[in-house]
């Protein structure tokens, strides 16, 4: 991948646009709940503001209605948190399509840009209107990579320069280093509650990776399409031919014990079945330590690990100890390794490896999409300009 990088450009006296992911997650009072995303933001908001740059951050934030933002959909609470990271103020512009005023050195946050009409769309009337505010475009947001949006896409076209921020250039250099040639063997672990929403991800994994680890509701799937037995665990009958189809494409190794209980709650009695002997009425909701530790194993030998997802009910901690074992298993690596996805933070965030994974990324839909082979919007676009 070819693209311009904002750390190595002069910056001093333009006006610069950062389109940043800042969609974290909030309470029922608005309060954020998890400042990540704002965190891996900063840098790049810092750097241009270093190189004397007059600097425009805006991101989107749930799903308003185009035109008719309500309070909820503010990213006032984020520019409060921006603040306290950068120590400065950061005002909220609304209304700033049609202009901004900022001078070099300061930094104004623009609010919720899919509260623009045609930002969804895509729309060139509106990206043209955007690009006509800054000298330089940086695409810092990895996040929404995968969505042509007229800040995420259409926009890059029109500005006088578009680059890659700092955050967006580290997880295509990370993923490019995952996929595009990694050391060998390449282990890839993918978890998660249903085989449909990763399925095609599974098939384009099959065919680069040397081992495919598949845990959580995943597993269930492959463990009935080889016949074993998965009581009322999370399954997806419909998608056992396709189960079948990766299993003879890659190595697949099922569990061969499992935690079981009668109901995924934190008052379950939990216990451990050899993989043949769950019972009708038990939930399969994490692999054993036999299988656990024999993964842990097999994760030593890895050049390459690309994790996304968990490997049991993690949340509870009768039902966590196969995730952990794994998650472990992977800081203690000398292999790269890469991690994304919001259930794949939140558990690196619980056990406390966060410093010893190769790579965190933020995102969760473009990692998988950059995983499966597909060419993402917005990197396409800054790929053009290059």
């Amino acid at each position: 991948m070819r693209f311009r990088r904002m750390a190595e450009l002069e910056l001093r006296g333009k006006r610069v646009f950062i389109r940043a992911d800042l969609n974290v997650p909030q309470d029922d009072s608005g309060a954020i709940t998890d400042d990540t995303r704002i965190r891996a933001s900063v840098p790049g908001i810092r750097l241009a503001l270093e190189r004397g740059a007059a600097v425009m951050v805006t991101s989107h934030l749930g799903r308003p209605e185009e035109g008719a933002l309500k309070p909820e959909d503010s990213l006032a609470p984020v520019a409060m948190r921006l603040a306290e990271l950068l120590g400065r103020p950061v005002p909220l512009v609304r209304d700033w399509v049609n202009g901004v005023n900022v001078a070099p050195g300061e930094v104004r946050l623009l609010e919720n840009c899919r509260g623009n009409v045609g930002e969804k769309a895509d729309d060139e009337g509106l990206a043209k209107k955007m690009a006509a505010l800054c000298d330089v475009y940086a695409n810092d947001a990895f996040g929404a990579a995968h969505r042509a949006e007229a800040t995420t896409h259409a926009m890059a076209r029109f500005v006088p320069l578009a680059c890659a921020g700092p955050l967006m250039a580290a997880e295509l250099d990370a993923l490019g280093r995952a996929l595009a040639n990694p050391r060998r063997p390449l282990v890839a672990i993918v978890g998660g509650s249903k085989v449909s929403t990763k399925l095609t991800v599974l098939d384009a994994l099959a065919k680069k990776v040397d081992q495919l680890i598949v845990g959580g509701g995943i597993a269930n799937t492959f463990m009935l399409a080889a016949g074993l037995p998965i009581g009322r665990s999370l399954v997806e009958p419909a998608l056992v031919e396709q189960a079948k189809r990766v299993m003879q494409s890659t190595k697949v190794p099922l569990p061969v014990d499992v935690v079981v209980a009668t109901e995924a709650s934190a008052r379950a009695r939990s216990m451990v079945r050899p993989v043949n002997q769950v019972a009708a009425d038990e939930m399969i909701l994490d692999i054993g330590p036999k299988t656990a530790g024999a993964l842990a194993t097999a994760l030593k030998m890895a050049g390459t690990i690309v994790w996304n997802g968990p490997l049991g009910v993690f949340e509870l901690e009768a039902f966590a100890k196969g995730t952990e074992t794994v998650a472990r298993a992977i800081a203690d690596s000398s292999a790269f390794s890469i991690a994304g996805g919001g259930d794949t933070i939140a558990a690196i965030n619980k056990f406390g490896i966060a410093g010893r994974i190769g790579y965190i990324s933020t995102a969760g839909g473009a990692f998988l999409e950059f995983l499966e082979g597909k060419r993402l919007p917005a990197v396409a676009a800054l790929e053009e300009r290059a």
